[in-house]
């Protein structure tokens, strides 16, 4: 468990579910952040560490739905709804309590389920996986390893398409892959938006 600043916590855990190719894929990172009253847990896979950081009505907030991970869990033991993309509903046990947009600030993408979450109380915005935490700075996960055709279609269709983030006004990046970008975050990602898209080596 990792407090990032007032009312903002990072902390990760080895997806029991998650079989991939590389260390990088099988660590996710999860958040718990405070807002308006309101404890607000992102893609959280449960910790007894996060107790007593519970204050308020709880919303889980899931980037892409299959980020639920924990999500009913979560409700279980704390009360509260969960939220994100419509098909978030269909991975979760009949009858939890769900809001699609639960007063949050989402930010869907123009193709793709992931929703990016921005924490304006925090100046954070938290994605999904498609951009991670590289090297001290974020990049562009490419799921294939890349080629100069890969990288020609990244720069061509996908990069535009995410472009409308930058002009959120956000200094952190809170990612589920790598470490976290705690200041200059914008910034970071206008530069994996004209970098190559990343692929992780296998393990």
């Amino acid at each position: 468990m990792r407090r990032l600043a007032d009312g903002l916590w990072h902390w990760t855990a080895r997806h029991p579910e998650w079989h991939g190719t590389s260390e990088f894929s099988a660590s996710v990172g999860c958040y718990l952040a405070h807002a308006d009253g309101r404890t607000i847990l992102i893609d959280p896979l449960l910790t007894e560490d996060i107790d007593d950081l519970v204050i308020g009505e709880v919303v889980v907030a899931v980037t892409i739905p299959y980020h639920v991970r924990d999500s009913a869990q979560a409700i279980d033991r704390y009360g509260g709804v969960v939220s994100g993309h419509p098909d978030v509903m269909k991975r979760l046990p009949a009858g939890l309590p769900f809001d699609q947009d639960a007063g949050l600030h989402w930010h869907p993408l123009k193709r793709g389920k992931q929703r990016p979450l921005e924490l304006p109380a925090h100046r954070a915005l938290v994605f999904g996986d498609r951009i991670v935490g590289v090297e001290g700075g974020l990049r562009y996960w490419s799921q294939n390893p890349v080629t100069d055709k890969r990288a020609a279609y990244f720069h061509r269709t996908t990069a535009p398409q995410l472009a409308h983030l930058l002009e959120i006004d956000f200094d952190r990046a809170l990612v589920t892959h790598g470490k976290p970008v705690l200041q200059d975050a914008r910034q970071a990602l206008e530069d994996a938006l004209a970098a190559e898209p990343w692929y992780p080596r296998p393990s």
